[in-house]
């Protein structure tokens, strides 16, 4: 894992190495591989390397981003199934198609009547093994065919739930109609969903305002490398010490 400069200088990105990068907002997972790909390309001075990420972040979606390169990549399952921390908002009283802020409100409903008290118990029956219907826009494919496209043709398909777990859902702080949080969950949660869902049980409809991924297993946030550091560090610690692009 390269955590420091003295990483930096003597990693073997294509023996393989393993990244922890704090993903800027309104980047796509896949545009922070482009960039770590193309930062090891250039400094390296080779055409191919095997790059990728243990799992996507949305672009609203800040934090822990695991990048592996090289041999590395074979870990990526491995990596994928590790459970993941979140942190964020929801904002009850409206509901989007996206179940994000990214599209526009569709629906708005009182919150009169709502209490701290409530909205606890609410989220406290999250928790454990729940059958979680993910969002129509998202990057899942159904007869080859990401369902985001499809949302977006206005096409509609009855999707069906999976099977996602929960280990903690807890409020950390409520001035509504925000509700910030924490939530442990498994593999395949769509943190999306929890929000929409939780606005559902509500009654008064809910949807994702902001959100940040600070472990994934026992990878923290607080070793995450920002972006831009790390690819400045790539450009100028890497030596090429011969035409096999060996790395001292």
């Amino acid at each position: 894992m390269i955590t420091a400069k003295a990483d930096i200088e003597k990693a073997d990105f294509l023996g393989g190495t393993l990244l922890l990068i704090d993903k800027p907002q309104n980047w796509t997972s896949f545009d922070v591989v482009n960039k770590v790909r193309w930062a090891i390309r250039r400094r390296l001075d080779i055409k191919k390397i095997k790059v990728g990420h243990s799992g996507t972040l949305d672009p609203m979606a800040t934090g822990l981003l695991l990048i592996c390169t090289g041999k590395w990549t074979k870990r990526l399952h491995e990596l994928q199934g590790l459970p993941k921390q979140y942190t964020g908002t929801i904002t009850l009283g409206g509901e989007t198609a996206s179940y994000d802020k990214e599209s526009e409100v569709i629906n708005t409903h009182s919150l009169e009547g709502l209490t701290r008290a409530s909205i606890k118990e609410a989220m406290e029956s999250f928790l454990g093994d729940i059958d979680q219907f993910p969002p129509m826009f998202s990057a899942i494919k159904v007869k080859g065919q990401p369902l985001y496209k499809m949302a977006r043709r206005g096409e509609s398909i009855e999707l069906e739930a999976r099977k996602v777990s929960i280990q903690k859902f807890e409020m950390t702080n409520c001035v509504l109609p925000n509700v910030d949080f924490v939530v442990d969950c498994g593999k395949g949660t769509y943190v999306r969903s929890m929000a929409h869902d939780l606005g559902q049980k509500l009654g008064c409809g809910g949807y994702l305002s902001a959100l940040r991924r600070t472990a994934v297993g026992s990878y923290s946030i607080e070793d995450a490398w920002p972006l831009d550091t790390l690819i400045e560090a790539i450009e100028n610690e890497i030596v090429v010490s011969d035409k096999q692009n060996t790395v001292i």
